[in-house]
């Protein structure tokens, strides 16, 4: 049994070293390690609140024997420092060169680290970004953990809570159980800050693919399960700041499912591609895949000419935004069972609306996400992940290569780019008929492109009786395909169901076969030189 240390592995702290930039908390708790006689060692700011609050603190620089130099860019990277977090107190090798060296024990370490992922949040230019980016802490924060046998390392108030807890009913002991855990929590701290730093630097240098990939990430929340009841879940929050169900306020409503989450971010990543001073705009999502989409006047009329695309798949599922929720339109979500709506905000009327259905879930943005916006992608495989840039791909008109005999109308070009933009988010084999700004039929995730479009002509006859249309509005519609056609079956299996347009990327070793065909059959076509596989 070593120095300070029980027999059931609890540590009295001694000696506390306190250097933090968020210093929420820091006076009470540190007034409450003053009441257990802990001395307290501090840096720059951080001593200075102490002392104010009138707290007897010792600076560093009194252990180290060397002022904060460099502009604070050096001050704790220093063997009275870190021989302090890292000795044995049992082995009697480390307690000889401590005492010969002055090297006094630290016990107890609370350390939050420059604000990094903050100041990329903060959109911060390079020079900020790596002013903000910490040496000493990280370096304490892993020495203290490493030698967690016999120091307590926090990295936020709550681990200083939970050591003063037991500090009260242990007479100012900390136990082993604990200490590994805070210890543990520190390396994935440190990773995650890491992570964020590397992410943001190989952007910087254009590097697409560096020899190492971190990810990182705050926990958020831990979910009921996952996809399934028998799967554990949890989600984290990266440092990449954008808006969307991570940023969003909930309002109301049930906590977020793991499959909530997915969906709504399909959904809102889905409906930022509608720029709102262009109009109000609505996407309806079921398991990641759009079941309808729609333009209107008002956010209300694209509501229902959203849902009319495919009622019976949208019962049970998210309702995406691209502009405030208003009364009339939140009263009409209401009519059906929804689970979640997200939208930029929503005016007090609305709020009560929906007040009214409390597992209704909403949330609420600061904005919309930005398409184009650069980032990356995850998913996981066996042994790793994959890494990809997010599909910020964006056409225009201009892009656009006619090549059939007959050219498009300008309703015709409109209905097109409206519905490449819907198919650019649906699961591939992806098929999606428009007409008007609204989505007439989508056919997603088969394993052929021709049954994509059965799976779509057929979800337009079932609106059509539903809505007791005298035809589908496949009819007069254009129709986008996200990859292209590999043979002309596909393509007039879209024109059976009623499409005279049609907008697909083109490269296929067939496209001269696919073109006469169109061009057989009265259809006009564009090639947009660019596809959106989404699997």
């Amino acid at each position: 049994m070593s120095a300070g240390k029980s027999a059931d592995g609890a540590v009295r702290v001694t000696r506390a070293l306190i250097s933090v930039s968020d210093k929420t908390g820091l006076i009470d708790h540190a007034k409450r390690l003053a009441a257990h006689g802990v001395e307290l060692v501090s840096t720059g700011g951080t001593s200075k609140a102490l002392k104010e609050a009138g707290l007897a603190v010792k600076d560093v620089s009194e252990l180290t024997g060397f002022p904060e130099m460099m502009d604070g860019r050096v001050k704790t990277l220093h063997p009275a420092v870190h021989g302090g977090l890292l000795f044995r107190r049992d082995i009697d090798a480390h307690v000889a060169a401590a005492n010969e060296h002055g090297i006094v024990p630290i016990d107890l370490v609370w350390i939050n680290l420059y604000p990094f992922e903050a100041t990329l949040q903060s959109g911060a230019g390079f020079d900020d970004c790596i002013e903000n980016i910490d040496i000493g802490g990280p370096a304490m924060l892993r020495a203290a953990a490493k030698n967690a046998e016999f120091v307590a390392v926090c990295t936020d108030q709550d681990d200083v809570t939970a050591a003063l807890e037991e500090m009260d009913a242990a007479k100012g002991a900390v136990s082993l159980g604990l200490r590994r855990r805070l210890a543990a929590k520190t390396y994935s701290r440190t990773a995650a800050y890491d992570a964020a730093i590397s992410t943001w630097y190989l952007r910087e240098v254009d590097e697409p693919a560096g020899d190492w990939r971190s990810l990182g990430g705050q926990l958020r929340q831990t979910l009921r399960y996952g996809e399934n009841p028998h799967q554990k879940a949890a989600v984290y929050a990266g440092a990449e700041p954008r808006a969307g169900v991570l940023s969003a306020r909930q309002v109301q409503g049930k906590e977020l499912s793991y499959n909530n989450l997915n969906d709504t971010d399909a959904a809102y990543e889905l409906v930022a591609e509608f720029d709102p001073a262009k109009g109000p705009a609505v996407a309806i999502i079921k398991h990641a895949n759009p079941c309808g989409v729609a333009r209107g006047d008002s956010l209300l009329a694209a509501y229902h000419e959203a849902l009319a695309c495919d009622r019976e798949s949208a019962f049970g599922g998210i309702v995406a935004l691209n502009g405030p929720l208003d009364a009339a339109t939140a009263e009409a979500i209401t009519e059906i069972f929804t689970e979640v709506v997200i939208a930029p905000g929503a005016d007090d009327a609305a709020l009560a609306i929906f007040a009214k259905k409390k597992n209704l879930r909403l949330l609420l943005t600061d904005g919309l996400p930005d398409p184009s916006a650069p980032g990356l992608s995850y998913r996981s495989i066996a042994g790793g992940f994959l890494v990809q840039d997010r599909d910020a791909g964006r056409i225009s008109t201009r892009d656009l290569k006619i090549v059939t005999k007959r050219q498009p109308s300008q309703a015709e070009l409109a209905d097109m780019m409206f519905a490449w933009t819907v198919a650019k988010h649906v699961k591939s084999n992806a098929i999606v008929f428009a007409k008007d700004g609204v989505t007439a039929a989508i056919g997603p995730g088969q394993t052929s492109r021709v049954e994509s479009t059965y799976v779509a002509a057929h979800k337009a006859e079932k609106a059509r009786a539903a809505a007791g249309w005298d035809a589908a509005r496949t009819k007069g519609s254009a129709v986008a395909s996200e990859a292209f056609f590999p043979f002309p079956d596909g393509l007039l299996a879209a024109a059976d169901a009623g499409a005279t347009a049609v907008i697909q990327p083109g490269g296929s070793v067939r496209d001269d076969e696919v073109i006469a065909a169109a061009d057989k059959a009265g259809l006009t076509m564009a090639f947009t030189g660019m596809r959106h596989f989404r699997h």
